[in-house]
């Protein structure tokens, strides 16, 4: 199985998720479409979409940003392609959002920024298919299902969790590890971290208290999307 992954800078690399699908025998393609983020407007083209699966990761960008114009919609284009032919689909965060407007459904600005260690809640009647955390969340912006997306998760603040046929999109961040929030840490500044409340050391003192649980949980996210999705 070869999946393409699209990443959007050097650090939003697939993570936990990368692992496990490498450990199920995916054969990983990875895209940077922004190699240096002060140029946002710079992109690599995307390949030929001759691949498997899709998995889009997260981003520092907006999907409604206007500096990411230059390319958004050939990603967009490319996620909607893959999932009307059938092809299983997996958005993380910006993926996840980017999944949502891809398929008819809206990314805005969200009431409330979400960073830190959330639980996730299924509506009545709803089977949740993986554990229900604490997921790591870090997002400004939120989305807005398209018609026929099933909402399989949500926090006070925003959905978290959707499906709709063999595409899966998460608001959370099932990839994160220590080694992964470190390099996000150093990339952001100081200016940033004080505005959203944002101690460096504390994050990752965090993170290494789940790192554990969260790869046991994201690999299990990965199984259910591979086994039960991706064969649906």
């Amino acid at each position: 199985m070869r999946a393409l992954v699209v990443t959007h800078e050097e650090t939003s690399r697939p993570g936990f998720v990368g692992d496990r699908l490498v450990e199920r025998g995916v054969e990983l393609h990875v895209h940077v479409m922004v190699p240096d983020t002060s140029r946002p407007a710079e992109f690599q083209p995307l390949p030929s979409d001759d691949f498997d699966a899709l998995v889009v990761t997260g981003s520092y960008f907006s999907v409604y940003e206007d500096a990411i114009k230059p390319w958004i919609g050939a990603e967009l284009d490319l996620i909607r392609r893959s999932h009307e032919r059938g092809t299983p689909v997996l958005g993380i965060c910006f993926g996840g959002q980017a999944l949502a407007a891809a398929l008819g459904g809206s990314v805005d600005l969200s009431p409330e920024t979400e960073i830190g260690w959330y639980r996730i809640s299924p509506p009545d009647g709803v089977e949740l298919p993986i554990s229900a955390g604490p997921w790591m969340e870090w997002h400004h912006d939120r989305f807005h299902l398209p018609d026929g997306a099933e909402m399989l998760a949500s926090t006070e603040t925003c959905p978290q969790l959707f499906r709709m046929g063999r595409s899966v999109g998460t608001q959370f961040h099932p990839e994160i590890s220590v080694e992964l929030a470190s390099e996000w840490l150093r990339e952001a500044s100081d200016d940033y971290l004080a505005s959203v409340g944002i101690v460096r050391e504390e994050v990752l003192a965090e993170i290494a208290r789940n790192e554990a649980a969260n790869r046991r949980n994201c690999f299990d996210l990965v199984d259910w999307f591979l086994d039960d999705v991706a064969k649906s």
